[in-house]
């Protein structure tokens, strides 16, 4: 017994090593490749337990990285957001990829809805900016989600249609699971 726990320590140990070898910029650009939408500088500096000044270096060397023409993404900055994304000029060209002629920002949109399975129409256009009352439009003109009006107030629920889950073939066991690694 005592050498499986002695076995399981030193693995321990190892994973953190490795960890620890991971350079800043690598676990930024980790984490914005996840996120799938900006984070604040504070966030990743919490995320990846490095001074915020540090985090702004690695910031300045991922946007370097990714300022090659030939990259297919950028790293965009709003205020104290950095995200990763798509270059502007390749979304004509991947939205014959995208289910049910669904522009990107579309997609992202219809994304935060089903990561959160129910959310206020007001918290998402915080979300995703006022663009959205149109993505939110279109969605429920494709009959992608239902918006029915919130009992205590003026917003409206969004939520997922059926024929969300048989477009997508996506199981709402699938996205509980994911709604709940992201709380």
């Amino acid at each position: 017994m005592e050498k499986i726990r002695k076995n399981i320590i030193n693995r321990s140990n190892l994973d953190q090593k490795n960890l620890e070898n991971i350079d800043l910029i690598t676990k930024i650009e980790a984490v914005l490749y996840l996120k799938g939408r900006p984070v604040s500088k504070k966030s990743l500096s919490d995320i990846t337990n490095n001074d915020l000044n540090l985090v702004e270096l690695a910031i300045d060397k991922l946007k370097s990285k990714y300022s090659d023409p030939k990259s297919a993404l950028e790293i965009n900055e709003n205020k104290s957001f950095i995200s990763l994304e798509l270059k502007q000029n390749l979304n004509e060209f991947v939205e014959d990829l995208l289910p049910s002629e669904l522009k990107t920002a579309v997609l992202r949109t219809l994304a935060v809805i089903a990561i959160k399975k129910k959310i206020l129409q007001s918290d998402l256009i915080l979300l995703r900016g006022s663009s959205a009352y149109e993505h939110i439009k279109e969605l429920l003109d494709k009959k992608f989600i239902q918006k029915r009006r919130q009992r205590d107030g003026r917003s409206f629920w969004l939520s997922l249609s059926e024929k969300f889950y048989q477009t997508f073939a996506v199981s709402n066991e699938f996205l509980s699971k994911i709604s709940e690694s992201k709380k």
